[in-house]
């Protein structure tokens, strides 16, 4: 997913493993939903101390006061069958992050966006050197993901080395509050306020739901100012939707398991059409005379274009690019005051925009799992 700050979480994943062992010895497996208990539930409340210097996000006053939300809390229970008395005290526990609302705001009007700063940000040699150690200790999971789902390991490893450093950057606020904060208190003056409100009232509803289920303590997991967990940052909605069991230990542990958050992030592109053997772009250069570039820019990041009519505006390809079979799209990646970079991005780059819809995120993606290969000697 998407946007997120991330800090180390060692101590959160055994939280996890033990929250879910206690769960498959009452029989309350994470992957089977299971009836709520009608008596009334205690919340374990659990303690996190800043690491590594930083400090804890500052917190305001609990939701527990607020009327609006405990009906949200108990309207929630009804539809989603759980424990009344249970959602309550959770979302009671939920703090305000005066800090997020901040984050999510648009940069303001004006801003130049610059793909080579953009880049720099992820594709440095202490991520690529953490990403060969990935690679390295994971390489017969990341075969055994390409074979499944046809997710190359080099796409895998682009995604959780931008997203948190191969783990090592997973989020310090507390995801509860960071929901709890966008689901009742999303900045007015974002300009799809609503929209984006809605989207984390059901982020939070995912997020309860699955601790619920799964005997998870909803007050422990960190991750990041938007709610995103674990080694691929995932939301809660794409947690349940997408994360699968891959070391075959009966549960999806996306912070402790390695294996979990590879064949996570290759099951969520197999169910947004990854195509397996398909270039993610291809390099383009211009007509001048024909080149009818607001047009090939219209569609965005969606691919639209056949080569033929590509070319009839004025956008070319070389070589076995000719032959793509799929339609394409005019990516263009500015360079703040220096010419903007393009390229002809294929049905796979889309793919890769759906974990966070950003050419900038998708090209750093492609680009850092290119370097870690190429380290390898790949």
């Amino acid at each position: 997913m998407p946007l997120s700050l991330r800090l180390p979480l060692r101590p959160l994943a055994k939280t996890l493993l033990l929250a879910t062992a206690l769960a498959l010895a009452t029989g309350a497996a994470a992957r089977t939903p299971q009836k709520a208990p009608k008596k009334k539930l205690q919340l374990k409340k659990v303690q996190f101390s800043p690491r590594n210097g930083v400090r804890e996000p500052v917190q305001g006053p609990a939701y527990a006061t607020r009327e609006e939300v405990m009906r949200f809390a108990d309207d929630l229970a009804e539809r989603r069958d759980l424990n009344r008395e249970w959602v309550r005290q959770a979302i009671g526990q939920a703090a305000f992050l005066p800090s997020v609302p901040r984050l999510m705001l648009p940069p303001p009007t004006g801003t130049a966006k610059n793909w080579r700063a953009y880049r720099s940000r992820f594709i440095d040699p202490l991520r690529v050197r953490a990403g060969v150690r990935f690679w390295q200790a994971h390489r017969e999971t990341l075969a055994r993901a390409e074979q499944e789902y046809g997710v190359p390991a080099e796409i895998i490893v682009g995604i959780i080395g931008v997203e948190t450093i191969y783990g090592q950057q997973m989020g310090n606020f507390r995801v509860l509050d960071a929901l709890s904060t966008l689901a009742f208190d999303f900045p007015a003056e974002h300009p799809r306020a609503a929209e984006r409100q809605a989207f984390f009232r059901g982020e939070l509803e995912q997020f309860l739901s699955l601790s619920h289920r799964s005997g998870m303590d909803p007050l422990a997991p960190r991750g990041s100012y938007a709610g995103a967990m674990g080694m691929p940052q995932f939301m809660p909605t794409s947690w349940v939707r997408y994360a699968v069991d891959f070391d075959g230990d009966g549960r999806i542990d996306l912070f402790g398991s390695a294996a979990d958050a590879i064949g996570s992030v290759a099951s969520y592109f197999k169910a947004f059409n990854w195509q397996p053997g398909m270039p993610t772009h291809y390099p383009v250069r211009f007509d001048e005379g024909r080149l009818d570039k607001e047009a090939l820019l219209a569609p965005d990041i969606l691919p639209s274009f056949s080569v033929e009519s590509f070319a009839a505006k004025g956008a070319l390809l070389d070589g076995e690019a000719q032959k793509h079979p799929g339609p394409l799209a005019l990516i263009e990646l500015q360079n703040g005051e220096d010419p903007p970079s393009y390229v002809a991005g294929t049905e796979n780059f889309y793919a890769i925009t759906r974990y966070n819809w950003s050419s900038y995120y998708a090209m750093a993606v492609i680009e850092l799992g290119r370097e870690v290969a190429g380290a390898m000697g790949r």
